[in-house]
């Protein structure tokens, strides 16, 4: 019975270290492999940012409550400038689902 209990425990720490590796990668979508990437915080969330020449893909890191996600659409226009120097072209933002804070891509006027 011991051994079954320190058998799980060590199965739950193993899968809890990789839950922890895997949140903390971000790969991009297709059109963005070989893209300069760059992390950005902005009031406490992170981010990672692929930009290309004209548009940038801003993904968001970590878990936030329903209310805590209002912030983020324009968090993640401020990381796709500050990443890339260049201005988001408003009205660009497109998500995979609608209201989607996890992910977007933005177009950018450099």
């Amino acid at each position: 019975m011991r051994a079954e209990i320190r058998l799980s425990v060590t199965a739950l720490s193993a899968l809890s270290g990789i839950a922890f590796l895997l949140a903390a990668c971000a790969s991009p979508a297709p059109q963005y492999f070989g893209a300069a990437r760059q992390e950005v915080v902005l009031e406490g969330i992170s981010f990672t940012v692929f930009t290309r020449e004209t548009s940038a893909e801003v993904i968001r890191h970590g878990y936030l409550t329903r209310a805590e996600r209002a912030p983020v659409p324009a968090l993640m226009m401020r990381a796709a400038e500050q990443a890339s120097g260049c201005q988001v072209i408003p009205g660009t933002m497109v998500t995979g689902l609608p209201g989607d804070t996890g992910e977007a891509r933005f177009q950018l006027r450099c």
